[in-house]
């Protein structure tokens, strides 16, 4: 496990992650690009999956695990953002993984706070009981809907952000 100094940073670049994510996709509901919060959330995204390496363990994590695959997403949606202007089918892949990548997040939110929220781990200690699962679940449909929303919502001009 990483410093305390170390969580904490961690944290706080997640939430600020989390927080610009939930604003940006906000904004593709409006059809709002909101370029600088789109940049601090893809940057801040990226570095919760790049700083969660950090966390030393004998073993691949699922932490680790989606940490890789939030950084595969988040490489296709910086490229359809960034190089192909959200052109074509660029714009389907930038909502597709964007919100994919904000979700993995807050999937890893709900899933550390019930590891360490004494409350929370109180209620689901092998985070496989109804409030766990359920949790999950409405976090996992409440992406799909934004992102469908999203698809019909967010047409923005093909033109450099």
């Amino acid at each position: 496990m990483g410093s305390p100094g170390f969580t904490l940073i961690h944290v706080i670049i997640s939430i600020v992650g989390i927080v610009s994510g939930l604003v940006v996709v906000g904004g593709l509901l409006s059809a709002n690009r909101m370029p600088i919060l789109t940049a601090i959330f893809l940057v801040f995204t990226i570095l919760t999956s790049v700083t969660g390496f950090f966390f030393h363990d004998p073993h691949v994590t699922p932490g680790q695990i989606v940490g890789a695959l939030s950084l595969v997403l988040l490489a296709i949606a910086v490229c359809a953002y960034y190089v192909f202007h959200l052109r074509g089918l660029w714009r389907l892949a930038y909502l597709g993984t964007a919100v994919a990548s904000l979700y993995l997040n807050c999937f890893v939110l709900v899933a550390q706070s019930s590891l360490k929220v004494p409350q929370f781990h109180a209620a689901a200690p092998n985070g496989t009981e109804p409030p766990f699962v359920i949790t999950q679940a409405i976090v996992l449909l409440t992406f799909v809907v934004l992102g469908l929303l999203s698809l019909g919502r967010f047409h923005p001009e093909a033109e450099t952000p």
